[in-house]
């Protein structure tokens, strides 16, 4: 049985605890925040000890695996102290505040062996998966040009509203549009060239729109968190082959070619516990992630998706390229 250590109680500390409860063979035995509440409402049910700093559940907790579900400034603080702790660390996304942060964890990590995970979840969100198994058979053809969409109400759910503050979460490019910016660099590669346009008028209303162009086709990628409370948070894409297109859109992930239009089947884990909140709809994506870095932890493995280095990565692709742009 693995032993679990949560640090963050909050919205998404919440979601991994939901997953942690009904995934095979692992036990929350630790969980950790400032605010003893959140730490009672996810320790309930569990015979987990209760720590009111995260860094103290680091330096007295029992585990074998920690799980870092804190705002993203804190993120470089305490993981770089729990790779001196366990073997397997999880850390939300996006992977540190800052590229200087994140080559601090690369060189922790290898000073270490500590494997680490990052919580770049579309990489295991189940449409996406088929997406990238579809991409890898070329059945359909060579791709010719594709679309990625994340658009948002501005999020009101976080602590001491850190999200909207960019000096904390880096805006909405670092906290939500990083998701389809890392889909996109781990299927096709980064890019040859590129062509970017944001807003800077104000956090709230921030948005990203991001044209990438490769030898014989391009990807456009668009986030925001800008829109208003009524409406929906949507998260869609459209790949067009030479001979089909394949579209997740309004809830149906559709095959569309000459001759037909269908809707592909796609078979969802059935959860006992429910999300709530935020943008997130289901835990699918998320039950998917924690259950392949548990499978590792369990069998000594090391951690092959979404890596470290692939957070780093995909972290400094959009505040070196991306972002600076127009900069």
């Amino acid at each position: 049985m693995l032993k679990i250590g949560l640090i963050g109680c909050g919205f998404m500390g919440a979601m991994h605890a939901n997953c942690y409860k009904v995934l095979p063979d692992v036990e929350i035995t630790a969980v950790a925040d400032i605010r003893r509440e959140k730490a009672e409402e996810i320790a309930a049910g569990t015979n987990a000890t209760i720590y009111g700093d995260g860094m103290d559940l680091i330096a007295q907790a029992d585990v074998d695996i920690i799980d870092i579900c804190l705002p993203t400034f804190l993120h470089a603080e305490y993981a770089l102290a729990a790779m001196d702790k366990v073997k397997y660390l999880f850390v939300e996304k996006p992977v540190t505040l800052t590229v200087a942060e994140s080559e601090q964890l690369l060189k922790k990590q290898a000073e270490t062996g500590c494997q680490v995970q990052i919580g770049q979840v579309i990489r295991f969100w189940d449409e996406y998966v088929a997406l990238r198994n579809i991409l890898a058979e070329g059945k359909y053809g060579k791709v010719v040009n594709a679309n990625f969409r994340r658009i948002s109400p501005t999020p009101e759910w976080g602590w001491q509203d850190w999200l909207r503050n960019p000096t904390l979460s880096g805006g909405a490019a670092q906290d939500l549009h990083i998701h389809d910016v890392d889909y996109v660099l781990s299927v096709f590669g980064e890019p040859a060239n590129l062509y970017s346009v944001r807003n800077t008028l104000s956090e709230e209303k921030s948005y990203v729109n991001t044209l990438l162009s490769y030898d014989d086709f391009a990807v456009s990628v668009e986030g925001t968190w800008g829109l208003p409370a009524t409406h929906p948070f949507q998260a869609t894409f459209r790949v067009v082959f030479e001979n089909a297109v394949v579209e997740n859109d309004g809830g149906k992930f559709m095959l569309y070619t000459a001759d037909s239009a269908e809707e592909i089947a796609i078979e969802k884990k059935e959860l006992a516990t429910a999300a709530a909140g935020g943008n997130i709809s289901d835990l699918g994506g998320y039950y998917n992630e924690l259950l392949y870095f548990t499978t590792c932890a369990a069998n000594g493995k090391p951690v092959e998706q979404a890596t470290l280095s692939d957070g780093a990565a995909s972290l400094k692709f959009l505040l070196t390229k991306e972002l600076a742009f127009n900069a």
